[in-house]
């Protein structure tokens, strides 16, 4: 063999097996994301209507043109409104429900497994569910039929706006799709801090519950609750499935509770498919999720070492 081939192999092929596990997806990330990112910016700054391939350069207008657009900042605040309520709701939830499995003497896999389940789930079926099932219509649907046992006028979930009843549909099937992924990382960090902590602070006269909770376990888990806000933050960014699959029907989507995705989704594939006002927004939305990450990670401190 020659010393070039050998060295590239490098010893015991170590370096042809790292690529014959990694080489396929490498190229399917490649192919599959990067090219396709790289093509989004190229058409950006081209009039790209009905087309993947244009040839008419138009520079920054497609940034000029979706930053003064009210129906994307409206989108925008739509997702702020979303955040406002998803993040802190699933990052109590998830760790409440932590805490209580991480209690459990008996039968704790078997509960980490069925608050785990929904993650499983895709979000268009869940949202389906959610749709026609628990939220549907006036005349039907669970959540209707058991206010009706009380006595409370059937709501039209989905197309009331005044109040919007609509947001207690939105939040609550993504609650449950996404709550047992977080529950287990922390409760992943919960295992992780030491018993004699807690023996400690029993004998610094810290009561068991509040105090310990205060004192040790949230402060220990410093650096799980960062990343669950990061990745919550991250995806409530990337929120569709939900909103598309409940809001909208044959006449299309409701002017109200329209997150940038969805709003991307119908200027590059509806009417008139305008892709380089489309890849502009998609652009705009992934430099703000980079600074709005990058923003968190320093308010944070992430990756420092503690003081």
């Amino acid at each position: 063999m020659a010393p070039v081939v050998r060295k590239l192999l490098g010893p015991q092929n170590r370096n042809l097996w790292f690529w014959v596990f990694v080489g396929p997806f490498a190229i399917g990330l490649t192919l599959f994301t990067y090219v396709p990112l790289c093509w989004s910016v190229y058409l950006s700054f081209f009039d790209a209507h009905n087309t993947v391939s244009p040839t008419d350069f138009v520079g920054l207008d497609n940034y000029t043109a979706m930053l003064g657009d009210d129906a994307f900042t409206d989108s925008l605040v739509t997702f702020g409104l979303f955040t406002a309520f998803i993040v802190p709701a699933t990052f109590v939830l998830s760790l409440s429900l932590a805490l209580m499995v991480n209690r459990l003497r008996w039968a704790q896999a078997f509960f980490r497994s069925v608050f785990f389940l929904p993650v499983a789930c895709s979000y268009v079926v869940a949202a389906l569910i959610w749709k026609m099932s628990l939220f549907s219509g006036v005349r039907f649907g669970l959540v209707n039929t058991v206010l009706g046992w009380f006595g409370v006028d059937q709501i039209a979930w989905l197309s009331t706006t005044d109040p919007p009843w609509y947001w207690l549909v939105i939040v609550t099937v993504r609650l449950w799709l996404q709550t047992g992924f977080y529950m287990v990382l922390f409760l992943a960090g919960l295992q992780r801090i030491p018993p004699l902590l807690y023996e400690a602070a029993a004998v610094d006269g810290a009561r068991p519950g509040w105090q310990t909770f205060r004192y040790v376990t949230f402060p220990q888990l410093r650096a799980t609750s960062v990343a669950v806000v990061l990745l919550l933050v991250i995806n409530a960014f990337q929120a569709f499935d939900e909103f598309y699959n409940l809001l909208s029907d044959a006449r299309g989507y409701p002017p109200y509770a329209r997150p940038p995705l969805v709003y991307l989704y119908y200027t590059a594939l509806g009417q008139e498919q305008n892709l380089g006002l489309g890849s502009a927004g998609a652009v705009i939305l992934a430099l703000i999720i980079a600074l709005v990450t990058v923003a968190q990670a320093r308010f944070f401190r992430l990756g420092r070492k503690e003081d």
